[in-house]
């Protein structure tokens, strides 16, 4: 009999508790019942966000978001700061050039973060640069990028600054309105701790000005329509109810941990993840590592789909394999949202155990035993 353990970085594991509250009998969306939730539903991601800003909720995957934030904040024509570090941070600049907005692209090589200062430097040779786009974590390589230094650099100007946390909120520290974030884009089926349907967009005051002016094509991710209908509790239009529910329910479950809680406990786990890494004698391959994804570089010996294949189909643990170039040479596993030690235990053993019938040498047991002598300090 194969159990499934879901350890990629997205879609995560569903908790029991949001699954039945998902089962229960769909309710109609134009309802004082409905309404309640949602607005119950949207104080709840206020929390999470770490803001006052308004939050818009589409029913898209997260790409959605990051579509309607370059369709409301920019114009054709408009020129606009790409950071690419890694396969998303790609897409900002693939979405700019689909509404004939110039990206101006930083190229940052794959497994390491983007020096603010490249940010700075873009910034003022650009005069004319409304937004900069960046990835909070580049789920690609689990980097993990310091957007509070570049907000640092962004607050006093005219520019407004998005990051994608579509991978990391509610799994790294942000800190959205204390450090001055204006656009923070979210999805449901990572940290959030629900199946994939619903995405998220925070927008500042400073970035609504952006709203406004836009003479960008848009209809159901208008930004305006959505802001008309969030103030009356309601959307635009048909919202994904029951992904609503199940929103809210893990939304009570982060705040009733508390969101600091949950971030020390998705970094111990990542912690441990990494020394048993460094333990099997493998490298992660991010430079300055993420706590919700790992990535793990792989000895040329060792075929990276194979073994994400014979873990998933053989053993029932589902990590993820490399993106683009690094097809076949990374392995990433996450640690976000409704995981705790024994998923860490359970997807490093199944490592060990492929990788040693690969050929791979090393003392068996040795990663399993350094995730647990981790754990107990």
């Amino acid at each position: 009999m194969k159990k499934n353990h879901l350890l990629t970085p997205g879609p995560t594991q569903v908790p029991t508790e949001v699954l039945l509250s998902m089962s229960k009998p769909t309710i109609h969306h134009r309802t004082p019942e409905f309404m309640a939730i949602f607005k119950e539903m949207n104080e709840n991601l206020k929390y999470v966000f770490q803001t006052q800003n308004d939050i818009f909720t589409f029913a898209s995957s997260g790409t959605g978001a990051m579509e309607a934030t370059v369709a409301n904040l920019l114009s054709a024509g408009d020129t606009a700061i790409c950071v690419q570090s890694g396969k998303f941070g790609e897409r900002w600049t693939e979405i700019c050039k689909a509404y004939s907005v110039k990206p101006v692209v930083i190229d940052v090589e794959w497994g390491y973060a983007v020096d603010p200062a490249a940010i700075k430097k873009a910034i003022n040779e650009n005069k004319e640069a409304k937004v900069v786009f960046t990835t909070l974590c580049e789920t690609s390589t689990g980097v993990l990028t310091d957007i509070k230094a570049i907000a640092e650099i962004t607050k006093n100007t005219d520019v407004v600054i998005v990051t994608d946390a579509i991978s990391a909120l509610g799994g790294v520290e942000l800190k959205t309105d204390e450090w001055g974030i204006d656009v923070v884009v979210c999805g449901s089926q990572k940290s959030l701790m629900i199946p994939p349907g619903l995405a998220f967009c925070s927008v500042s005051k400073k970035a609504w000005k952006l709203v406004e002016a836009s003479k960008s094509p848009r209809y159901y991710f208008d930004m305006r329509a959505a802001k008309k209908a969030l103030d009356k509790d309601d959307t635009a239009y048909t919202p994904a109810v029951t992904l609503c529910l199940g929103l809210n329910q893990a939304l009570k479950m982060i705040k009733s941990e508390t969101l600091e809680k949950a971030i020390a406990r998705q970094s111990k786990l990542a912690t441990a993840l990494r020394i048993a890494v460094v333990a099997l004698g493998l490298k992660v391959y991010a430079k300055n590592p993420s706590d919700v994804v790992t990535s793990i570089s792989l000895p040329e010996t060792i075929n990276g789909g194979t073994l994400v294949k014979t873990m998933r189909e053989v053993y029932g643990v589902g990590i993820a394999g490399g993106q683009d170039h690094l097809k076949g040479k990374i392995i990433r596993i996450a640690t976000m949202g409704y995981m705790n030690e024994f998923d860490v235990i359970i997807g490093v053993s199944c490592l060990e155990i492929v990788l040693k019938k690969m050929g791979y040498e090393f003392e068996a047991g040795i990663g399993v035993g350094a995730v647990e002598k981790e754990l107990l300090k």
